[in-house]
């Protein structure tokens, strides 16, 4: 539980979208647990719990309300680095469907399994398998409440294993079976396959300028901007435990504003249901769903003191879905205009990636894989620099394609992200602005400061690189979202 009540039911009394995700109420009188921003009839103060996590308020007995939807709330994990039982909750998160283990985890983040459950435990006041209980649950709720999934799919795809096990655990937490609750929920539901979920965020979300962001450096065949949404295609590879079988899942995603909602509209194709948590996983990192706008502008609006209107409140750190691509489209862009960085790497995809059909018109291609780089072997240099890529791009593209296959910056990035710029410098071809271009929208670095770049140059004209550090210097922790406002003024 949460200490200073009275501070706390304020911001609910007000429906402070600042604190969605940041606490949950609990309702003595009712049971169930609900949003800062929920507008069902206000509780009294004698009757209000509050919780850090949606995990704690269920630990203690309360079932999620049916009309603001704690599931869709923005996760309280605001800053992927902040600490370490912070890293721990949103590896849980992404792997919920997974059947890692928490000694699994324990290596990602290199401590000891005890140690761990210890710090979780201090922090979050529940246990992470409680915790990942409740991640399950959720997204089960999720998919009851706002598709048609049988009710089989539904328990496989949040990682409960058997529908037995499903049935028995969310009748025992929310006090209803899994058929009685999809009765109760009036959601409209695609017909035709598709997976719609929201996605929650706080507001303010500059939507717009997202999708020019995107727009701006979309990969030909594998996204696209238009009618005010982003598409791409997907591609997910799995390794089978058992065997050590490889086993890919392709399909395509379309994501919308829902700004009346404070939410983000996530259709995916009904392939990629096996790798749901996964897809929702790497969307919210993309989109920067967790951010808290209002902490991030606090530091930053003195940006306002270079240049009226430098900083807006609301602006977000553009991610990525698929890391792989993101760094060779970082190596690609090295010293050359974004359009020309977009033409070689259009002519990458459409030589070397897989052709895939879907309903979106112009996604035609997934990007390459690492595998797919690695098996040029010697031939890498000669096959890349006929679409116009030099030897030297050509090589560091090959040394990242082995990294990423095996998985070791994932596993830095997790015990300390900081530690990713180190690892990509010791590639030859890979200086600071690259490393620091992928720490940042990869793997969701927030401290990053890209001094040497040709846009950041441009807008901050009155000040030498060694000047922009030391005036950056006041921007921490949030330098990268300083460089994405700096973009958005050009």
């Amino acid at each position: 539980m949460i200490s200073n009540d009275e501070a706390l039911y304020v911001a609910f009394k007000a429906k402070d979208t600042r604190f969605d995700g940041r606490f949950f109420v609990g309702i003595r009188s009712t049971g169930i647990y609900c949003r800062p921003v929920c507008r069902a009839k206000l509780a009294k103060p004698q009757n209000c719990t509050f919780f850090a996590t949606a995990a704690e308020a269920e630990q203690a007995g309360h079932r999620p309300c049916l009309l603001c939807r704690p599931e869709i709330a923005p996760s309280s994990v605001t800053d992927y680095s902040a600490n370490l039982a912070s890293r721990m909750a949103k590896l849980l998160e992404e792997n919920c469907a997974n059947d890692e283990s928490l000694a699994e985890i324990a290596n990602q983040l290199h401590y000891g399994e005890r140690h761990l459950r210890r710090v979780f435990a201090n922090e979050y006041h529940i246990s992470p398998v409680k915790y990942l209980q409740t991640c399950r649950l959720l997204l089960a709720k999720s998919l009851l409440t706002d598709t048609n999934l049988p009710v089989l799919d539904v328990a496989m795809t949040a990682g409960f294993g058997s529908v037995r096990r499903f049935n028995d655990l969310f009748k025992a937490h929310y006090r209803l079976t899994p058929s009685a609750l999809r009765k109760q929920t009036s959601a409209d539901k695609p017909k035709n396959g598709d997976i719609t979920l929201a996605l929650g965020y706080r507001p303010p979300y500059h939507w717009k300028e997202m999708l020019n962001f995107f727009a701006v450096r979309a990969i030909k065949g594998v996204e696209v901007v238009k009618d005010d949404a982003y598409s791409r295609t997907v591609r997910l590879t799995n390794t089978g435990s058992a065997d050590n079988d490889t086993q890919q899942t392709v399909g395509r995603y379309v994501i919308r504003n829902n700004a009346s909602k404070n939410a983000l509209l996530l259709t995916v194709s009904e392939s990629l249901l096996p790798a749901l948590p996964t897809v929702l996983a790497r969307v919210k990192r993309q989109f920067d769903l967790s951010c808290d706008p209002h902490a991030v502008y606090e530091t930053l609006q003195q940006m306002n003191d270079l240049r009226p209107d430098l900083c807006k409140l609301g602006t977000r750190l553009p991610g990525c879905f698929d890391a792989f691509e993101m760094a060779v489209r970082a190596v690609l862009g090295q010293q050359i205009t974004v359009k020309a960085a977009g033409t070689l790497t259009a002519r990458l995809v459409a030589d070397l990636g897989t052709k895939v059909a879907t309903d979106v018109d112009g996604l035609t291609h997934v990007f390459p894989s690492p595998a797919d780089i690695s098996a040029l072997g010697d031939s890498a240099t000669e096959s890349l620099g006929k679409l116009g890529i030099i030897a030297t791009r050509s090589r560091t593209i090959m040394e990242l394609a082995k990294l990423f296959q095996s998985n070791e910056l994932f596993t830095i990035a997790y015990s300390n992200p900081e530690n990713v710029i180190q690892k990509l410098l010791a590639i030859q071809g890979i200086g600071s602005w690259t490393a620091q271009y992928v720490a940042m929208r990869v793997f969701g670095w927030t401290d990053a400061f890209l001094e040497t770049d040709f846009g950041v140059k441009k807008v901050l004209t009155a000040y030498s690189p060694k000047e922009m550090l030391r005036v950056a210097e006041h921007w921490r922790p949030w330098r990268s979202y300083a460089v994405v406002n700096i973009w958005n003024a050009l």
